[in-house]
């Protein structure tokens, strides 16, 4: 009878703890999601200047100069994730080279 206790338990560990891992696995994922509206993706001032390799004090004189669409809720600055591509390409040029 003692044995059959001892693996029941040992089940119910093992069941937890994978529990557990998928607590953990969910959350992770939860973490990682981020609200869109119209399946446009918006970025914060800090992800924005992490992906283009800026400060936000850069960030804030494009916007001055009108190079950088965002839109302003509050004190809270957004971008759409897709005009931060369309800005990043604006710059993008072939490579050539000279023939000679």
């Amino acid at each position: 009878m003692n044995e059959l206790i001892f693996a029941d338990q040992e089940l119910e560990v093992g069941f937890i703890g994978k529990l557990d891992a998928l607590l953990q696995g969910i959350e992770r994922m939860g973490a990682s999601y981020k609200a869109s509206l119209g399946n446009e993706r918006f970025l914060t001032d800090k992800e924005v200047s992490a992906w283009l390799k800026v400060s936000r004090r850069t960030l804030q004189d494009y916007r001055n100069n009108g190079m950088i669409a965002y839109y302003q809720l509050g004190g809270k600055i957004l971008y759409k994730e897709s005009d931060i591509e369309k800005l990043v390409m604006s710059g993008y040029r072939n490579a050539y080279r000279l023939e000679t």
